[in-house]
């Protein structure tokens, strides 16, 4: 197959963040080397598979590695993160409100499964307590689907508007950022246990290194919500704004996508302070992390980069 890959060798063959020039090179990157990939259409939404990541497309997801496309899997309107559960990979469809289950080794559509996803593009179906968990925008739900059946075992209603889910911590989170708020579910007994009042428009969050972190977009900052207490700790000023990108944790760390002023923002999981702010702005876009690197998208440049530390 056709692909079309810009290595950005002079970053990679760069001299170390120590010898740099600290206006270009990692040095501005944060100490982090980039490898941009050029992906046409609008690569969106990511969800990492070992050594690949898959990124949602128009009219389809496709699976990437830093060697090129590796394969393509026709979805009518994937519209928000997808999850890895039970050997397979769970995507939601805007146009006709399915959630397909792809086997992510063959690329073969499996099951679709009328969900009631959509219509706006910001659908996260996430995977936790045995289950795959996708809104139901219109009916203002969630849907708990059983792998095993391929059926929904529960609908849970929440907040109008709820369309941003993460699991961790023994729970599922569910925020609306039409309501201002965020939800606490309990898997064991499908209901709402605690609702967090929070900034204007909460967006993308994460449950991990400790905290539960979601975007308040329209202030700008990064909430953290202590999953013992249900109760917010704390806020990082990151920007004027934080309006769509995304968000990812690991190694101690807080991983946010941008869509102004950098690529994305490191935050240290500890103090809650940013300790470096990588690339350039590039309009919205999604990230994962990896033990190995960081991926991101950038729909607008039609592109997707592979980060590294200049300590890997």
């Amino acid at each position: 197959m056709k692909t079309s890959i810009a290595l950005a060798a002079l970053l990679l063959g760069a001299c170390s963040a120590a010898e740099a020039d600290p206006a270009d090179g990692d040095a501005a990157n944060g100490g982090y080397a980039e490898q941009v990939i050029e992906v046409p259409d609008f690569a969106d939404f990511l969800l990492v598979d070992g050594a690949t990541v898959w990124a949602t497309n128009k009219g389809r997801i496709e699976q990437w590695s830093t060697m090129g496309k590796v394969t393509s899997v026709a979805v009518p309107r994937p519209c928000g993160t997808m999850a890895m559960a039970a050997e397979s990979l769970w995507v939601g469809n805007c146009d006709g409100g399915e959630l397909y289950r792809v086997n992510p080794r063959t690329g073969e559509v499996l099951e679709k499964i009328p969900a009631g996803i959509g219509p706006s593009g910001e659908q996260n179906v996430v995977a936790g307590a045995g289950s795959v968990w996708a809104p139901n925008q219109a009916k203002g739900t969630i849907s708990r689907i059983d792998p095993e059946t391929n059926t929904i075992i529960a609908s849970i209603p929440v907040a109008a508007g709820t369309t941003y889910l993460a699991y961790g911590f023994d729970a599922l989170w569910a925020a609306s950022g039409e309501g201002g708020t965020m939800q606490r579910i309990d898997p064991q007994t499908n209901t709402v246990t605690d609702t967090i009042e929070l900034g204007k428009t909460p967006g993308f969050l994460v449950a991990g290194e400790g905290m539960v972190w979601i975007q308040e977009q329209g202030d700008g900052t990064l909430a953290r919500i202590d999953p013992e207490t249900r109760t917010v700790v704390g806020r990082t000023k990151v920007g004027d704004n934080l309006k769509w990108g995304d968000i990812d944790t690991g190694d101690g760390k807080v991983f946010l996508r941008t869509t102004d002023d950098q690529t994305f923002v490191v935050i240290d999981a500890a103090s809650a302070e940013v300790i470096a702010r990588v690339g350039r702005a590039e309009g919205s876009g999604a990230l994962r992390y990896t033990p190995e690197g960081i991926w991101t998208s950038a729909h607008d440049v039609h592109s997707l980069t592979w980060w590294t530390a200049a300590s890997n």
